[in-house]
């Protein structure tokens, strides 16, 4: 949330207000127990729904598109590459853009499966060995757009490390703007 919009402006003092408006009436209350108890449980309330509000109002007002978007593997540096354009669509700035890129191995496609890609336990640590491990699953995030004009078109390219093991892979990748 870098920037905020005049619609972020505008909740927020809506929601003072309000907290103003029920503090007042909270201290019209005579039992002083009853009289915290509302105010603390106000001040929590609203700052909940200030915070929920931020994230909905950042979601519906800060949108980008990925246009053009290239995918190569390179072999002899075993690295993967996503090129392409973003642009910012909505009506206001953007702080930052993160891709996410989610590299999947379909390891259980073939009869060749193993006790070892099925289960793998996580809890006491004599039972993994961390040199011999083979992640199925590789989640990378890379921010490729900061400070964001409405309207304006950056070009990104990322690279990130592609296993050699990884086998009939699937690439799934998604877009975070605030």
């Amino acid at each position: 949330m870098a920037y905020f919009t005049i619609l972020h402006w505008i909740t927020l003092l809506m929601l003072l207000v309000l907290f103003v408006l029920f503090s007042v009436i909270a201290l019209k209350q005579t039992n002083k127990k009853i009289l915290i108890s509302m105010l603390f449980s106000n001040f929590i309330v609203i700052v909940m729904i200030a915070i929920l509000s931020m994230f909905v109002l950042d979601k519906y007002t800060k949108k980008a598109r990925l246009e053009s978007v290239t995918q190569k593997r390179i072999l002899i540096t075993e690295t993967f590459t996503i090129s392409g354009k973003i642009r910012n669509i909505g009506s206001f700035n953007i702080g930052k853009c993160k891709l996410e890129v989610k590299l999947v191995n379909n390891a259980i496609s073939g009869g060749d499966v193993s006790g070892s890609q099925i289960f793998s336990p996580s809890g006491l640590s004599f039972f993994s060995s961390k040199k011999n491990d083979r992640p199925s699953t590789i989640i990378k995030e890379y921010i490729i757009a900061k400070n964001f004009k409405k309207g304006q078109l950056k070009n990104f390219s990322i690279a990130m490390p592609y296993p050699p093991y990884f086998q009939k892979t699937s690439l799934r990748y998604k877009l975070y703007c605030h």
